[in-house]
């Protein structure tokens, strides 16, 4: 069995964080020898201490560590740290695991995800299957987002989502293993040679988007990802961004994240292409919500002012030129 570095990025969700290494330390023995990181991103709070003290008081110390950073850099920037780190190690890491803090894995998830990996070298990435704490399954195998993906999310038209079947970003989760374009990054298991081949985590990310471009960017460099249903982890999702809640006013990093991801990989032509496809479907939405036609018509999860802070973010990043970014290299 390859050597995993385990790497969970912490910010204020301290006892969220020690549940998810209270769930990994039932897995020991299957992963004698590997390490687990809690990266903390300077919470401000007492998390460093409540996450080393747990690992005295449990007796986690042969296997988990905590490495507290001076500045909240972001998903990306926690988990990079840490990447660093196993990449200088004296002791050969094979595999870098990255964990949210607000899960819980299952029996023999980490060495499902492990055991899948030394048996198939041409997949660089794969993901676990996402469980929410009702048992329902939140599928973590997606299509890479589009200027056509936008079209169909801001329709929310069946009919048209089965057209676009090719382009539409999350499909209902199948229970075999198969390969998709990513995965999520609350259980995603890397290759080293990946991280080598193409670098580390695109730090100007802040949260959202920073797992679905470096994904991008091993498939460019001829890699395969795969979602492997049999590794189970339940995903508290927004548990602490609280990026679930419809009727919260989300985050500006999201879109910023958003528009990065579409320029760095499209251009601005093809942001522009994605928030007016986006447009048009949302604007058939609200005619239909309005005329009461169809059942999804019915449907308004959006968060407060979406419309708005997406479409004029993007629109004023533009005019202002901060949606435009140089060509990105390596990440070191």
């Amino acid at each position: 069995m390859g050597s995993v570095w385990i790497v969970i990025v912490n910010y204020r969700t301290a006892e969220l964080a020690i549940d998810c290494l209270r769930a990994l330390s039932t897995q020991a023995a299957d992963l004698a020898g590997n390490r687990f990181v809690v990266v903390d991103n300077d919470s401000g709070d007492d998390s460093v201490e409540k996450l080393t003290a747990a690992i005295e008081r449990e007796d986690w110390s042969s296997w988990a560590d905590v490495m507290p950073l001076d500045r909240n850099g972001g998903f990306a920037f926690g988990n990079n740290a840490s990447i660093r780190m196993a990449l200088a190690s004296v002791e050969m890491v094979d595999y870098v695991m990255l964990l949210n803090p607000d899960t819980v894995t299952r029996p023999g998830a980490v060495k499902s995800l492990v055991d899948f990996m030394d048996a198939h070298p041409r997949v660089g990435i794969a993901g676990s299957r996402l469980e929410n704490a009702d048992g329902g399954v939140d599928c973590s195998a997606h299509t890479f987002h589009s200027p056509l993906s936008q079209l169909d999310e801001g329709a929310r038209l069946g009919v048209l989502s089965r057209l676009l079947h090719r382009y539409v970003v999350t499909s209902p989760p199948q229970d075999v293993a198969h390969p998709c374009d990513w995965v999520s990054g609350a259980s995603m298991i890397i290759r080293r040679q990946v991280i080598e081949d193409i670098g580390l985590m695109d730090e100007d990310y802040f949260l959202y988007f920073e797992e679905v471009d470096f994904c991008r960017r091993a498939q460019q460099a001829g890699w395969e990802c795969w979602y492997v249903p049999e590794s189970r982890v339940m995903h508290l999702e927004g548990a602490s961004t609280g990026i679930r809640v419809a009727a919260k006013r989300r985050a500006k990093y999201w879109y910023d994240s958003r528009r990065r991801f579409f320029v760095k990989h499209y251009g601005i032509a093809g942001l522009v292409a994605a928030d007016v496809l986006w447009a048009i479907g949302r604007s058939s939405f609200l005619l239909r919500r309005s005329l009461h036609i169809g059942a999804r018509s019915r449907e308004n999860n959006d968060p407060e002012w979406y419309m708005f802070d997406l479409l004029w973010g993007d629109l004023r990043a533009i005019m202002t030129g901060r949606a435009f970014i140089p060509r990105v290299g390596k990440q070191t």
